[in-house]
């Protein structure tokens, strides 16, 4: 089940973070999930939003460079192994993840990848029962 994820490229200086929160709160999207990576030069912020066709259009109208990128998300027990084990199905039949991040909420971990190959993720973990997530609910946590 895809989903889509905003990547927000970001000078790396102080209060540009704050800029992307600040229109996304004054526009009433909520930031449900986030992750940055950076270099030098700059920083990526990919996020999960409520509404990320307005967040891209209102944070482009404030000078952002914003690119919408379909992830998956799925939900995977909070224990000892449980994503090893999702993983594994994954990489055995050869699908590569560009990138993951996930937070836990309880007994609970909401994972969000973005693999080469979406449609044969989607395959591979709805066949071996990985509670996928819907975009209508990653875009509510």
């Amino acid at each position: 089940m895809k989903a889509k994820q905003l990547s927000i490229f970001l000078e790396n200086k102080s209060g540009r973070l704050t800029e992307v929160t600040d229109v996304l709160g004054k526009n009433k999207i909520n930031l449900c999930a986030m992750s940055i990576a950076d270099n030098s030069d700059f920083g990526i912020l990919r996020c999960i939003v409520s509404d990320p066709d307005k967040a891209s259009a209102v944070l482009k109208d404030a000078g952002f460079t914003v690119k919408i990128t379909d992830v998956i998300g799925m939900a995977v027990p909070n224990t000892e192994g449980a994503l090893a084990i999702v993983l594994k199905h994954l990489s055995e039949n050869g699908v590569f993840i560009e990138y993951l991040y996930s937070f836990s909420n309880g007994n609970v971990a909401n994972v969000i990848i973005r693999p080469t190959n979406l449609d044969e993720c989607d395959r591979i973990l709805q066949e071996k029962k990985v509670d996928l997530l819907a975009a209508s609910d990653l875009y509510k946590l």
